[in-house]
């Protein structure tokens, strides 16, 4: 063996040495980090059915908060159950979701553990900003239920852009953050626990993995987190502006718009109705400044820091926007309104056989209804009245016995009065901008 090669061996081993030996910092992120199981409701097909989910998550104060996935533990969790590092478990309730972003934030049964004098590791945050490709970073959880899992990547990219991002739970998701993307082996059951680097700093909280691909795995990052875990912990949710732009890159367009390198953003399109269509923007139009300060929205990846200043605004505040439009500039004044889901409330009808959801201002405007008034039916069960008189996913049940239906509670209400003298029901619903009636019988 040569001198030469002797010498690569000896730095190899002692480069892999160095990256396996734990630093005291690890091993406190180790005692940190928990498995996180939920029994949870859901509305499907009509009935509400219950079912189970293991997750993982991280302890982030001394009170016992612990940051995890909006995909682990759900609104409509009933029981959720904590395995501290010692292995017993802890009670846990949730403080908020934030299904925007993926987070959400659990507190342990401070009574219960001080009852059975159980001791905590809290974890501490690195900065995402100092985050390099190739950079030596590791996964904490329990895929697939194997509890205190570690595995060990890189960051294979500190920004990765998602036109189209993974809805969780059916909400909209990823829209005001890029991602970590990582080769460290992310599985099911990994989601909510910590990302970290050597020193056990929490950079991301893993998310998410692209099934049937290999070393594919990505983070929400740790600048984020901390600021939604702050949001989650005084108000329990994140309350954001919107206007109803939907931007786009503008990479190979600044020719055809006459536009500097680095210079604004496009807008792609304008939701209708939205504060935005009603001042008076379009698609087409490019977005030059907001409140004076200009926008480079040139690559995708520039688009979520965008979106979030605006998401950051008070609700009910006015934007300046710096709009060019076939050459010419003007400013428009935006008045934003609070940012909400395409998701409304939802129950189920068991008499009826039915689970609905209410219409919410933005899935009205997806779908071009004159109004939020109505129903959504998301569900029907075989063999009961919905079913059989023909009502199916996706009908708006806007009258009840000719009484207007604007919420849940009058479809609760009338399916209280129907199950105490069954009898006929009529009920009106929209399907594809036609009106039909349908008799519910006993």
């Amino acid at each position: 063996m040569t001198w030469l090669a002797a010498t690569l061996i000896g730095l190899f081993l002692l480069q892999s040495r160095t990256v396996a030996e734990p630093t005291e910092g690890f091993r406190q992120l180790l005692d940190a980090v928990v498995r996180i199981d939920v029994r949870e409701y859901a509305y499907e097909a009509g009935s509400k059915r219950f079912q189970s989910g293991v997750g993982s998550g991280v302890i982030v104060s001394d009170d016992g908060l612990i940051l995890t996935n909006a995909h682990v533990v759900g609104l409509r969790a009933v029981e959720i159950n904590v395995t501290l590092s010692n292995l017993e478990r802890v009670g846990a309730e949730l403080v908020g979701w934030d299904h925007w972003t993926d987070l959400a934030l659990l507190r342990l049964d401070a009574e219960e553990v001080a009852r059975k004098g159980f001791e905590f590791t809290v974890a501490e945050f690195g900065d995402t900003k100092d985050l390099y490709p190739g950079e030596t970073v590791y996964a904490v959880g329990t895929p697939h239920g194997l509890t205190r899992t570690v595995t060990r990547g890189i960051i294979s990219n500190p920004r990765r852009f998602f036109a189209d991002s993974r809805g969780v739970k059916g909400y909209e998701t990823g829209q005001f953050n890029t991602w970590l993307q990582t080769d460290a082996a992310i599985n099911p059951g990994n989601s909510g626990g910590p990302l970290v680097t050597s020193a056990g700093r929490i950079v991301g909280i893993n998310s998410r993995g692209y099934t049937g691909a290999d070393n594919l795995g990505f983070a929400i990052p740790s600048d984020t987190a901390q600021r939604v875990m702050h949001g989650l912990a005084a108000d329990g949710r994140i309350t954001r502006s919107y206007i109803g732009i939907v931007p786009g890159a503008l990479r190979d367009l600044e020719d055809f718009y006459d536009l500097e390198l680095n210079t604004g953003m496009l807008i792609n399109s304008v939701d209708p109705g939205s504060p935005a269509a009603q001042a008076g923007l379009r698609g087409g139009d490019i977005l030059l400044a907001i409140d004076g300060e200009p926008v480079d929205g040139r690559f995708p990846e520039q688009l979520p820091p965008i979106k979030h200043r605006i998401a950051i605004q008070p609700v009910g505040s006015e934007l300046s926007l710096t709009v060019k439009r076939n050459g010419e500039t003007k400013d428009y004044v935006v008045e934003t309104e609070e940012l909400v889901s395409r998701v409304g409330e939802e129950s189920v009808v068991e008499v009826w056989g039915l689970s609905i959801r209410e219409v919410s201002r933005t899935y009205a405007r997806e779908n071009q209804f004159p109004d939020e008034e109505g129903v959504l039916v998301i569900g029907v069960q075989r063999g009961f009245p919905a079913r059989v008189a023909g009502l199916s996913t996706g009908d708006v049940i806007t009258k009840i016995n000719d009484q207007p239906v604007s919420t849940i509670e009058d479809v609760m209400a009338a399916a209280e009065a129907y199950a105490a003298n069954p009898e006929k029901v009529l009920v009106e619903a929209r399907r594809q901008f036609r009106v039909s009636l349908y008799v519910l019988k006993p």
